[in-house]
């Protein structure tokens, strides 16, 4: 895994900008990379964090592929883009992978950096009623991604909403999402249908080549 190059007092020299991108990743698809090139562009961020979860206290009801295939498939997806990191603090804690506390240890990491949390849009309205969201501001800022004119003044509404109550911590992300999801990339590999062009090719050949999916439960 790429480092950055850390001082004596664990400051990042090399990072000053780092944007973190959480989810399952069940698959990994390229929307999600589209969101972080286009946070990337849009914010100067000198580089992206991609944090598998680890035990998520909002999918405790779905079956979620292990950890060790999500990582590896994240590795292969972000091999060839300078900037974008595989961060595995998640996974590696026991504990339930809330964002403050991620968000908590990654500020203590990374302590003279600014960091930008990136969420979809759906995230944006259901942010008030995460664990914690006023300590995970303390620790970031908030990139939302939406593409222009999809519900776009309700989006930027939301957006003035939450900056008056917790001034200047939100930031509209103009992202090209792409129309599928991890749980539809699962379903159509059940099915037997191609994934060609939701996930990068060594993606596919690795989902192919450990047979995930095969199985799925929706």
């Amino acid at each position: 895994m790429k480092m950055a190059t850390k001082q004596n007092d664990g400051s990042v020299s090399t990072w000053r900008r780092i944007g973190i991108l959480g989810g399952a990743f069940n698959p990994i698809h390229n929307g999600h990379l589209m969101i972080a090139e286009s946070a990337r562009e849009q914010f100067a961020l000198d580089c992206v964090l991609f944090v598998p979860t680890g035990h998520s206290p909002r999918k405790h009801k779905q079956r979620i592929t292990d950890s060790a295939h999500r990582c590896a498939m994240i590795a292969l997806a972000i091999s060839d883009k300078d900037g974008f990191i595989l961060d595995e603090i998640e996974v590696h804690s026991s504990a339930v992978s809330y964002t403050y506390r991620t968000m908590d240890k990654l500020k203590e990491e990374y302590t003279s950096c600014e960091l930008f949390f990136i969420l979809g849009a759906d995230s944006l309205f259901d942010f008030e009623s995460w664990r914690n969201p006023e300590l995970i501001l303390k620790n970031c800022n908030i990139l939302a991604a939406y593409r222009k004119h999809q519900h776009q003044e309700k989006f930027l509404q939301q957006i003035s909403y939450l900056n008056k109550k917790y001034p200047d911590k939100f930031f509209p992300l103009d992202a090209p999402i792409l129309e599928i999801s991890s749980q539809e990339i699962r379903q159509r590999v059940k099915e037997g249908r191609t994934i060609e062009r939701f996930v990068p090719e060594l993606v596919e050949a690795y989902i192919q080549q450990h047979k995930l999916y095969k199985n799925f439960l929706s």
